[in-house]
């Protein structure tokens, strides 16, 4: 691996688990790999209010974690799971439980 490409995967990875808020919210589109949520159902399941789901949603689809499919004025994300690193975490929370 070089200096560039890991820098990268530390940068993503601080990102993506910098808060408890993304953690549930990546544990929760893990769960159901093949949905797409609205902010509103993510509101709904995990209690933060919607300024923080909004950031930690834009971060996320930011690093390429999630991917946002709009209809209209309606947005909907779901895990990328095209995404090397978010592979081997899905993998690695389900192998300890976590999803």
């Amino acid at each position: 691996m070089t200096a560039e490409s890991e820098k990268r995967v530390v940068e993503e990875i601080e990102t993506a688990l910098s808060s408890l808020g993304k953690l549930k919210i990546l544990r929760l589109l893990m769960k159901e790999p093949s949905h797409a949520f609205t902010r509103y159902e993510i509101g709904k399941k995990i209690p933060l209010n919607s300024r923080d789901i909004k950031n930690n949603l834009y971060a996320l689809f930011e690093i390429g974690w999630l991917k946002e499919l709009k209809y209209g004025n309606l947005q909907k994300y779901s895990i990328n799971m095209d995404h090397n690193l978010v592979k081997h975490l899905s993998n690695f929370f389900r192998d300890i439980g976590y999803i």
